[in-house]
């Protein structure tokens, strides 16, 4: 394989689908809904604003009346207009992903242009390489272009990020393009290993649909099997609470009021259930760690600033990109990045072993 080869494949591929119209049309339809989310977050950005507004007029000169740690509202975040992106990036950057990539080996067979193509001094490594490279470099470019345009008109809104709210949508935009691949990935498996580009799409919606349903449900059924049933809840005994200064009744009873009572068995069994919990969450979330589906929950991680600040302690429930965030999501981007090279890995070897004729 040469540089010059695989350049000249992937600035061919990277113009094809800037140019075509399927492109151009999801890409279209993207943008269009997304400036509709995007509306909706101003719109939700703007009124907790206002409410934050009014909080701090009503409270400002007020003395604390108890001294210690106490919830306050805190300023919006403009990271609550891309929470509600991240939806829309999964599941349209799914569609372009797979869109993109269904057809290019099985479009090349199907007019017979392959074996022409091969016939010039390239060789088929610099083919398949060159294809994906540039496909990438066009989902890159459509979601690049997505995130300016949507940076451009909160700038018009006159909405403007802090620094940390600036790094966060980075970072996101970062996920983002490093999650785009593995769909893109499937369908240009797909399209290698299928004689036609209708068996490619059936192919590449089938494992799309296994991947990213199958295996949280897998995940469910694995973590189940594993830390087994949940224990068994001891028998609730109640007492009858009277309240303080409480009056006779016309039967002659003081009224009361029933609560549980909270002894030694029940305590350690309210232990034993967190315990159980927070055990099988942990093996299902390993396991849904490598789906794609996990980057709704990284996006989450990522855009989070924290809604509420305990005032006197200054604790923030916001996490640093610098550390936390990176230290929570590097095990999704590292799943991000084998998905890609599995499925790259058996369409370049079964692109090697084609019979081409």
């Amino acid at each position: 394989m040469e540089a010059k080869g695989l350049f000249n494949v992937a600035r061919k591929e990277f113009i094809d689908h800037l140019t075509s119209r399927k492109f151009i049309l999801i890409l279209a339809l993207f943008l269009i809904i997304s400036a509709v989310a995007m509306h909706q977050g101003v719109g939700d950005y703007n009124q907790r604003l206002e409410n934050y507004k009014e909080y701090i007029s009503q409270t400002e000169g007020e003395e604390e009346e108890e001294e210690g740690p106490h919830r306050v509202l805190r300023k919006p975040s403009i990271l609550l207009i891309f929470q509600r992106m991240s939806f829309l990036m999964a599941i349209f950057g799914a569609v372009l992903g797979i869109t993109m990539g269904f057809d290019l080996i099985t479009r090349e067979k199907e007019s017979r242009s392959l074996k022409s193509l091969l016939s010039h001094p390239v060789y088929r490594d610099e083919i398949i390489n060159g294809k994906a490279v540039g496909g990438i470099l066009a989902l890159t470019f459509a979601m690049g272009i997505a995130l300016i345009i949507l940076f451009a008109m909160l700038l018009i809104l006159s909405i403007v990020p802090n620094l940390d709210e600036f790094w966060r949508i980075v970072l996101f935009g970062a996920v983002t393009i490093l999650f785009l691949p593995t769909y893109f990935s499937i369908a240009l498996m797909a399209s290698t290993v299928s004689k036609d580009s209708g068996r490619a799409l059936m192919y590449a919606l089938i494992i799309t649909l296994v991947i990213s349903l199958g295996v949280p449900l897998v995940g469910g059924i694995i973590s189940e099997s594993v830390v087994g049933e949940p224990p068994e809840p001891p028998e609730i005994r109640y007492q009858n609470v009277i309240p303080q200064g409480a009056n006779e009744d016309e039967s002659g009873e003081v009224p009361g009021r029933w609560v549980p009572i909270i002894d030694e068995e029940q305590e350690r069994w309210e232990e034993e259930i967190r315990a159980y919990w927070k055990k099988r969450r942990a093996i299902e979330d390993a396991i849904i760690t490598f789906s794609p589906v996990s980057y709704l929950e990284v996006s989450l991680v990522v855009l989070y600033s924290g809604t509420d600040v305990i005032a006197g302690s200054g604790y923030s429930s916001a996490l640093s990109v610098s550390e936390d965030v990176l230290e929570k999501i590097w095990k999704n981007i590292f799943a991000f990045l084998i998905f890609p090279v599995v499925f790259f890995a058996i369409a370049y070897v079964k692109f090697m072993r084609m019979d081409i004729r």
